[in-house]
């Protein structure tokens, strides 16, 4: 059940900020996004589109034989 701390005031850029309680039920992280609707009562649903940062921090790196430097790589590069 939502309590006045489940609260927020519309500021004047009608942007909003999402209770830590909420965010902590909802497991919101930075990047994700929200997708707005009105359903036929008139009550607002927002659905949870998952857009993390860091998607790819679990993806192990992949053994091609030899070493990389993407740094060096960039810095040689001769732009025209």
């Amino acid at each position: 059940m939502a309590t006045e701390e489940d609260e927020t005031t519309v500021n004047e850029s009608y942007a909003v900020t999402i209770p830590a309680t909420v965010r902590e039920d909802l497991d919101l992280e930075p990047g994700d996004r929200l997708r707005w609707d009105v359903d036929e009562d008139g009550r607002l649903v927002a659905e949870i589109v998952r857009e993390r940062h860091g998607a790819f921090s679990d993806l192990e790196p992949i053994d091609i034989g030899e070493e990389t430097d993407a740094v060096e790589a960039t810095e040689s590069y001769e732009w025209s």
